[in-house]
């Protein structure tokens, strides 16, 4: 993230969005070019319009032409159609061009917006491409789909480096990691552990990990007790939103998307179209997305005569009908009104609230560190995976113990997680999904055994639905247990 000043227009793709989107975008745009923002502004066409002509993806080629170009993308909300296998446009655009980093500051606005927590300071940091959200799924027999949760190393050092990064660059004290290892203790353990190797080399912010139930409760209780907090995917985007909640209202809170190559900007709410068109809806989260671009862009100067524009409006009562409350608001103003409103107060600072500084000649430093030495990876198993409908696990272990493929042995058999044989427990539930797992027999276990087995399985009449590799690295299990082994 540059923060170096700019006077040149700096080139951004902007899209109008549906619903309210193109009202809020004219008035966050009308508000940073008051501020004094240097743009050259490519327009493009995304979302409703692009899926009724029949692209599933929302986007055209063309506009994906101008992003790559620009770099720098400041989107209104968008309507995606409910039902006919539409995607996401946002996941489809973060993930395309690698916008591994989301940033989401979250600041209670006490006592002119309503909140519990008025001293509520926060960044959450949100990996952006991995996690569940790769969207990998699988129905696999009648009863049972699954979906793959994937953190990779890399992905969590870059995730992890940024939230320090960012700690560092805007003078924030500490970071905390949130996780649930204490059951994914593969996946999550991972994330785990890249933040605790990486916090070593940050010396002069604090850092501390939460587990994410006991974190999240924290959060909403006590929030003043965090700074920035770097998550994996599903937990950040939904505590993202509960901590903007909290704050006293989503409405409010903007978000960035950042990549190594393009970064977008936004408001973190949806297009709402029950109010589209009526002049109502606050701008305040995509001028927020804007602002957070201009610091990405290196014009901080605009960003910081917005943001305390903003805030003194805010101060002075002159508020949209999503935050407006009788014996604390003033004025009750419409979408364009609330602009002007702010517009007018360009160069006032706020009296109460803190008024917003951006940190100035300052970059990140988010180069990639030397990966260590590669670990000795070795096969010692595989989990076939069967769908058995009538299935009993003393009768299915004893057909699989049948098979007698040499140089392997079958050591448990699991029904979603939980192991059912050897020894299992009679009150144990049992779907159609079992999971037979096969390890080597006193020698190398390999590939070849994995098609052996499978080809034994098929003659037995099993419907084998999946197979996972068993592997140690370095002599580590690198799989888990099923619970009650």
């Amino acid at each position: 993230m540059s923060t170096t000043a700019t006077t040149k227009p700096v080139p951004i793709t902007v899209a109008h969005g549906d619903g309210i989107g193109p009202e809020i975008m004219d008035a966050t745009l009308r508000i940073i070019t008051a501020a004094g923002a240097q743009l050259a502004i490519e327009p493009i066409e995304i979302g409703e319009a692009v899926y009724k002509r029949g692209l599933q993806s929302g986007i055209e080629p063309a506009s994906w032409e101008s992003l790559r170009r620009a770099q720098v993308f400041l989107k209104a909300p968008i309507t995606t159609p409910q039902g006919g296998g539409f995607k996401s446009l946002n996941v489809t655009i973060r993930k395309t061009l690698g916008m591994y980093a989301n940033v989401r500051p979250c600041s209670s606005l006490h006592p002119f917006v309503s909140t519990k927590h008025p001293n509520m300071d926060i960044v959450i940091v949100r990996e952006n491409e991995e996690d569940v959200y790769g969207g990998i799924e699988h129905r696999q027999t009648n009863q049972v789909a699954q979906c793959l949760k994937l953190i990779s190393r890399p992905g969590s050092k870059r995730i992890i480096r940024y939230a320090f990064e960012y700690a560092r660059v805007n003078n924030r004290k500490k970071v905390t990691c949130f996780t649930k290892d204490n059951i994914m203790k593969i996946t999550d353990g991972l994330f785990h552990r890249t933040f605790t190797e990486i916090a070593a080399e940050y010396p002069q912010i604090e850092s501390e990990h939460w587990i994410v139930d006991i974190g999240a409760a924290k959060m909403a209780d006590t929030p003043e007790a965090f700074d920035v907090i770097v998550m994996p995917n599903l937990y950040g985007d939904v505590l993202s939103d509960v901590a903007a909640q909290i704050t006293g209202s989503v409405g409010l809170a903007g978000s960035a998307n950042i990549g190594d190559h393009c970064s977008m900007f936004e408001a973190i709410h949806g297009s709402a179209p029950r109010r589209a068109g009526q002049n109502l809806a606050n701008p305040s989260g995509l001028l927020h997305g804007a602002l957070l671009m201009l610091v990405h862009i290196g014009q901080s100067d605009a960003a910081e005569r917005a943001h305390n524009a903003w805030l003194r409006t805010i101060e002075d009562g002159v508020h949209t009908y999503d935050i407006y409350k009788d014996g604390v608001s003033k004025k009750k103003v419409g979408t364009a009104e609330f602009a002007d409103a702010v517009i007018a107060r360009l160069g006032e600072k706020p009296q109460v609230l803190k008024p917003a500084a951006y940190a100035r000649g300052v970059s990140m430093d988010l180069s990639m560190r030397k990966a260590g030495p590669v670990p000795q990876k070795q096969r010692v198993g595989v989990d076939i995976f069967l769908d058995v409908p009538a299935g009993n696990p003393d009768a299915l272990g004893a057909a699989l113990q049948r098979l007698h493929v040499a140089g392997t042995r079958l050591t448990t058999i699991s029904n979603r997680g939980t192991k059912v044989w050897p020894d299992g427990n009679p009150d144990t539930y049992w779907s159609d999904h079992w999971c037979a797992r096969f390890e080597g027999d006193g020698g190398t276990f390999s590939a070849a055994h994995t098609i052996a087995l499978l080809e034994a399985v098929s003659r037995a009449g099993f419907d084998a639905i999946k197979t996972e590799g068993l592997y140690t690295f370095n002599g580590e299990r690198g799989f888990s247990l099923a619970q009650g082994e």
